[in-house]
């Protein structure tokens, strides 16, 4: 039997194995997009000052590096996986940030290692769950035990980061037309979906992602290196988790072995929110960013309210996924 290669320019071919039509991959981010615009409008006329723009430069100010988590968890969900780490990978990144300034290390080779160490440990689950079979679920789950452990064996205390130049990155504000403010790390966020967008949609690599989410015996048969995608993914995945560590430490100055507990949930909600179908091959970057908005938006609501306890964002949130995981059921059954 031989094997068909694919171009990325056989769009034909392409959308065969990701499983649906150009049109109806953007259904569900238009539904994410109608839900975040409904509840905000619906805050508005609710709560004084809820509609202000800044409220909604806020969302992005205080979920910036979620954002970043996301962008990792959707590559790893379109390909079929699912990766558990990424919370303590975040709390392992403030804990190496915040020892290695404490221990005199220039910022920029204590950010390096952060990445390094966040894409290495994506890379290793990503080759144990391709070459030995292993099940994401389990992989993740045993990274996450071992990020989260080796936040304990550097501190079990929480370490503050007093280093001038992360104070003055997380203390600086770029100013906007009327008055409103954003801050560096929502630049960082905004440039990480624009490029995971672009690889996803642009390049080989991100057609290979679709494919293998869609049917990975397939994939391969077509002679795509499922391979090196599926490993590529996961250590992405690393990377953007360890970017995002670096956004949190900077939002909290602080390194702490309990930082980001569950975090990993709430990347996994706020993709299933933006549209990308848990079993792969559908979804796109920018409905996960509007999933964090979602999450957001439920906590500015109770935040407005006052008088709501802070679990029923974990309510509705809850109700939330549900909802779009049978939404998504219902609609892929529909496919021919």
């Amino acid at each position: 039997m031989t094997a068909t290669t694919a171009t990325p320019g056989d769009l034909s071919v392409w959308d065969r194995v990701r499983g649906y039509s150009p049109s109806s991959r953007h259904l569900p981010v238009l539904a994410t997009l109608a839900l975040f615009v409904g509840m905000f409008g619906a805050g508005g006329i609710r709560y004084e000052g809820f509609a202000d723009p800044q409220v909604v430069l806020t969302l992005f100010v205080d979920n910036a590096f979620l954002i970043v988590l996301a962008v990792g968890m959707t590559f790893v969900i379109l390909t079929g996986g699912i990766d558990l780490s990424v919370g303590s990978v975040v709390a392992l990144s403030t804990m190496i940030a915040a020892s290695t300034l404490e221990a005199g290390w220039p910022p920029a080779a204590a950010m390096a290692a952060v990445l390094l160490a966040g894409t290495a440990l994506g890379t290793l689950m990503g080759l144990v769950i391709h070459y030995f079979d292993i099940q994401p679920f389990i992989a993740t789950l045993a990274g996450m035990f071992l990020a989260r452990g080796l936040c304990y064996l550097i501190s079990v205390d929480s370490i503050p980061i007093r280093d001038d130049t992360f104070f003055a990155i997380a203390a600086h504000q770029f100013t906007l037309p009327g008055g409103y403010f954003i801050t560096p790390t929502v630049l960082v966020a905004l440039a990480a979906v624009a490029l995971a967008a672009y690889v996803l949609h642009r390049t080989r690599f991100g057609r290979t992602v679709y494919a293998i989410g869609g049917s990975e015996s397939s994939a391969m048969l077509m002679g795509l290196r499922v391979a090196r995608t599926k490993v590529g993914v996961y250590a992405i995945s690393g990377f953007c988790a360890a970017l995002a560590g670096l956004l949190f430490s900077l939002y909290t100055l602080s390194g702490y072995s309990l930082h980001a507990l569950g975090m990993e949930l709430d990347a996994i909600a706020a993709v299933v929110i933006g549209g990308t179908l848990l079993t792969g091959g559908r979804g796109l970057v920018v409905g996960s960013m509007l999933g964090v908005l979602v999450l957001g938006t439920i906590q500015t609501f109770i935040s407005f309210d006052g008088t709501l306890s802070s679990w029923w964002t974990k309510i509705v949130i809850g109700s939330l996924v549900l909802v779009f995981v049978v939404i998504q059921r219902v609609m892929t059954r529909r496919q021919p």
